[in-house]
């Protein structure tokens, strides 16, 4: 995805790193909250289903 650079040695993570990483963490999460919203509507329309039927 994006060239890493090479560590100076100071002992401190760089800040491409961190924010990486943060960004792939709400990424993450963002997902798995569009995945729970999903299943919900999908056990709301089944439980809807049953209920005309």
């Amino acid at each position: 995805m994006t060239h890493k650079k090479t560590d100076t040695g100071s002992g401190k993570p760089r800040p491409e790193d961190s924010r990486e990483a943060r960004l792939r963490a709400a990424l993450r999460a963002n997902l798995q909250r569009r995945k729970a919203q999903a299943r919900a509507r999908a056990d709301e329309a089944g439980s809807e289903k049953a209920k005309d039927e």
